[in-house]
This record gives C-alpha cells, sequence and structure tokens, in this order.
C-alpha cells in the first residue's frame, strides 16, 4: 500500500466554475505509480467548492454559475454576515451545498472518471485568489 499527500496551489481564477483536473493531474506523478486505489481532493476554503461533473460543453459550467446566483443572490437582506461584501455569505452556502472534496478511483496510473465527467472548482468570490488543494492518493 501507498500513500502520497500533497497541497496543490491552484491560480486565481475568476468567479464562477472552472474544470480543474488536468492542474491536479499534472500535480501529481505518483498517480502513475498505483494500479488501484483512490485519489481525494480537498479544498482548503470555505468559499470555494470541488464537485464532479460534464467536462465537455463549457455552457454546463455557466449554468452551474447562473443557477446558484440566483439560488444565493448576494444583498439578501436576511444576510448578516457581509463583513467582507455581498458575495461573502452567498460564498460561504454555495460552498457548503456543493461541497469540499471529492473522490474518484485510480485504476492503471490514471483517474478513473466517467467519459463526460471533470473535476470542477467552484469559485464563489469575485476576487477569491489562489486557492489550496490537498490531494491524498491511496492505493498499490
Amino acid at each position: 500500500m501507498h500513500c502520497f499527500q500533497k497541497r496543490l496551489r491552484l491560480p486565481a481564477l475568476s468567479r464562477g466554475f472552472h474544470l480543474i483536473t488536468d492542474l491536479l493531474v499534472a500535480e501529481l506523478p505518483e498517480l502513475e505509480q498505483l494500479q488501484v486505489g483512490t485519489a481525494h481532493f480537498f479544498i482548503q476554503h470555505t468559499s470555494a467548492s470541488l464537485s464532479l461533473n460534464e467536462n465537455a460543453d463549457p455552457t454546463v459550467r455557466a449554468d452551474f454559475e447562473h443557477f446558484f446566483r440566483r439560488l444565493v443572490p448576494e444583498n439578501a437582506p436576511y444576510f448578516q454576515h457581509t463583513q467582507e461584501g455581498p458575495d461573502d455569505m452567498p460564498a460561504h452556502l454555495k460552498a457548503s451545498l456543493l461541497g469540499h472534496a471529492v473522490s474518484i478511483p485510480i485504476s492503471r496510473g490514471e483517474l478513473l472518471l466517467g467519459t463526460w465527467q471533470g473535476i470542477y472548482l467552484g469559485e464563489h468570490r469575485t476576487h477569491g485568489g489562489r486557492r489550496w488543494v490537498v490531494a491524498t492518493l491511496m492505493g498499490s
């Protein structure tokens, strides 16, 4: 059994949903050593999220952003937590709804994603900055 863990620094990205699968895999040459196992990715932030979804059509990511902006609007009069601006509380709620981690099987040194699946970074702040993701690989 092998275990690897790394903190990966993502570039600053605009608000929205971004495919980061290739960015993560590029930083994990250890993945090639595993024939079978699990990759776990955890984002260390409360205003960004990780999820799996459509990797082919970029309109899916745009639709995600439009949907979540309507579901959790900025400047809602009932939000009390607004110290960091109008996107503060909505960003926390979106991150909680979507989640902070994904786990993916590993087979023959590759992530065993479905044909149309990719890892999304949900950037829920207007100026979120660079994000940290902890990658843990386990397997043999």
